[in-house]
C-alpha cells in the first residue's frame, strides 16, 4: 500500500486499483464500527476534502432529529483495501464533524482521542504517549440466545469444550479437549485455532497492522494475538481493525467470535490489558530510578490510574457482563495496587531488558470497550497524576489474591457493578474535562445510554433465580 496522505493520493489509488466502492466508517459510543459505501467512480477529490453527508439522529444518544446532518471527513492514512469483500473495496477511517461550526463533534470518540493527545502535547509532559492493547476473544461453533417476557435462555459450544468430552459424533470422539481453566499455551491437536488465528495474522498484515504473536489463551476457545504499540489515536484505530478482521476470518470458518469479557460460567473471561509510557524528545519518560527502574512520572502516572480506577471503569469496562470478569479472588485483578512482574495487581510494570520498553500495564480494562475512550480515560488520569503529584503509594509484591481478607479491606478495588463506576464517572469527571478532551454533555449522554443498559439487565428475570428461590 502507498503512503497516503491527502486527498489525491486517496484519488489516485482508487484509479490504480481499481476500487470500486469505498467505505466510510466511523465509531459510535459504545465502539461500533459504523459505515456508509459510496461507489468510487461517484466521488471527486472535493469530497475527500469537504467530507460525507450522513444522518447523526440514527447514531445513539447523538443528535436529534431536527440536527441530524452531519460529516464524516475522511482521513487518508487510515486507508485500507478490504480483503473481505468481492468487490474491491478501500476502507476509509472518519472523523465526525458537525456542519454547524465545522469542528470535530464533541461526542465522536475519535475526535475524543485526537484531543486528548493534544492536551498532552499542550500540558508541556510529553510528545507522545503510546498505548500497546491486549484484546482476548472468544471463538465458539454454535452461540443461540433469547430473551423474552415468559423466559430467557443462552447456549454456546465449541469443539473445544470440556462438555464435548462425553458426546456422541459421527466421525467419533477424538478427546483432544482441555479442561476449564487449563487450556493456556495449549498446543496441538487440543489448541483448535492454530490455523485460525495464523489466517487472522495474515489478514491484520494487509489491512495495516504489525502482528507479533499469537496463542491460546487460559479459558476453553479463547485466543489472543499481539500487535505492535503506536500513538492512542493509531492504536485505537488498530483495535477497529483488529476485531474487524477476527469477525470476518471466524465467519469465513463457519465461526463465530466474541469480545464480549465473560462469555463462559466458571472459566476465564477476556481482559484487554493495556500497555502504557509517555516519551518526550524521543525519550521514555517511565524510565528511571524508583521502584522496578520506573520513573517518578511513571509513578504519579499510576497514581492518577489508581485514584480515579472506578470513573475510568464506566469506559474501560462498558458492560454489565464486564463485572461477571471482574470478581474478588479469581482471574483478573480487581484490586487497585501496582507491582514488578505480578500478574495479580492491576497495574502490572513488566520486566524487560531494554529501557526504552519502560511501560506500565493497566489490566483491568476489557475488549468490550470503546477503544478511543479507554484510552483517552487512562491518559487524562495519568496526566492528572503527574500534574497533581499523586503517588500510588508502596507497590504490592505478594499474590493479591489469596490475601487475608483483613489485608484486603485496606486494598482499594475496582468497581463491582456498571452502576456503580457509572455512578463513579457522574462524580469524578473533573480530570476528564480538563483541556476540554471530555465534556459534560458528551459524559451525561454516555451515561444515560448506559443506564438504559443497566436497568433492561436488572429488571430481566434470570434462569438462576428461579434455581435459587422459586420454590421458597
Amino acid at each position: 500500500m502507498p503512503e497516503l496522505n491527502n486527498s489525491a493520493s486517496i484519488v489516485k489509488l482508487i484509479k490504480e486499483k481499481e476500487i470500486k466502492f469505498v467505505d466510510f466508517r466511523f465509531s459510535d459510543y459504545r465502539g461500533k464500527w459504523l459505515h456508509i459505501t459510496h461507489c468510487a467512480n461517484m466521488l471527486s477529490e472535493d469530497d475527500f476534502k469537504d467530507g460525507i453527508a450522513f444522518d447523526g439522529s440514527s447514531v445513539d444518544s447523538w443528535k436529534p432529529i431536527n440536527e441530524s446532518d452531519m460529516v464524516m471527513m475522511p482521513q487518508s492514512d487510515t486507508a485500507f483495501v478490504d480483503p473481505f469483500t468481492t468487490s474491491p473495496t478501500l476502507v476509509v477511517t472518519c472523523d465526525v464533524v458537525d456542519p454547524k461550526d465545522n469542528l470535530g463533534y464533541e461526542k465522536d470518540p475519535r475526535n475524543t482521542a485526537k484531543k486528548a493527545e493534544q492536551y498532552l502535547k499542550d500540558s508541556g509532559i510529553g510528545d507522545v504517549a503510546y498505548f500497546g492493547p491486549e484484546p482476548e476473544f472468544f471463538v465458539f461453533d454454535d452461540v443461540r440466545f433469547g430473551n423474552r417476557s415468559h423466559g430467557n435462555f443462552y447456549e454456546i459450544d465449541s469443539e473445544e469444550a470440556p462438555h464435548n468430552s462425553s458426546a456422541k459424533m459421527e466421525a467419533g470422539n477424538l478427546a483432544r479437549r482441555s479442561q476449564a481453566k487449563s487450556a493456556y499455551f495449549d498446543p496441538m491437536p487440543i489448541d483448535k485455532g492454530q490455523d485460525l488465528r495464523s489466517e487472522i495474522i495474515d489478514a491484520l498484515v494487509q489491512v495495516g497492522l504489525k502482528p507479533a504473536l499469537h496463542h491460546h489463551e487460559v479459558a476453553t476457545s479463547q485466543y489472543e494475538i499481539g500487535f505492535l504499540y503506536d500513538s492512542l489515536v493509531k492504536t485505537a484505530d488498530n483495535v477497529q481493525k483488529f476485531k474487524y478482521v477476527v469477525n470476518n476470518i471466524c465467519e469465513a470458518y463457519g465461526k463465530t467470535a466474541t469480545f464480549m469479557p465473560k462469555p463462559i460460567y466458571a472459566d476465564n473471561g477476556s481482559g484487554m490489558h493495556v500497555h502504557q509510557s509517555i516519551w518526550k524528545g524521543g525519550k521514555n519518560l517511565f524510565t528511571g530510578k524508583s521502584y522496578a527502574n520506573l520513573s517518578e512520572t511513571a509513578l504519579y502516572y499510576i497514581g492518577g490510574i489508581i485514584k480515579h480506577a472506578r470513573a475510568i471503569n464506566a469506559l474501560s469496562n462498558p458492560t454489565t457482563n464486564s463485572y461477571k470478569r471482574l470478581v474478588p479472588g479469581f482471574e483478573a485483578p480487581v484490586m487497585l495496587a501496582y507491582s514488578a512482574k505480578n500478574r495479580s495487581a492491576s497495574i502490572r510494570i513488566p520486566h524487560v531488558a531494554n529501557e526504552k520498553a519502560r511501560r506500565i500495564e493497566t489490566r483491568f480494562p476489557d475488549p468490550s470497550s470503546n477503544p478511543y475512550l479507554a484510552m483517552s480515560a487512562l491518559l487524562m488520569a495519568g496526566i492528572d497524576g503527574i500534574k497533581n503529584k499523586i503517588h500510588p503509594g508502596e507497590p504490592r509484591n505478594q499474590d493479591l489474591y489469596h490475601l487475608s481478607s483483613r489485608e484486603q479491606r485496606k486494598v482499594p478495588t475496582v468497581a463491582r457493578s456498571l452502576r456503580e463506576a457509572l455512578t463513579a464517572l457522574d462524580r469524578d469527571r473533573k480530570f476528564l474535562l480538563e483541556g476540554g478532551v471530555f465534556t459534560d454533555e458528551q459524559i451525561d449522554s454516555y451515561i444515560s445510554l448506559k443506564i438504559a443498559e443497566v436497568d433492561r439487565y436488572e429488571q430481566m428475570p434470570h434462569p438462576i433465580e428461579f434455581e435459587l428461590y422459586y420454590n421458597s
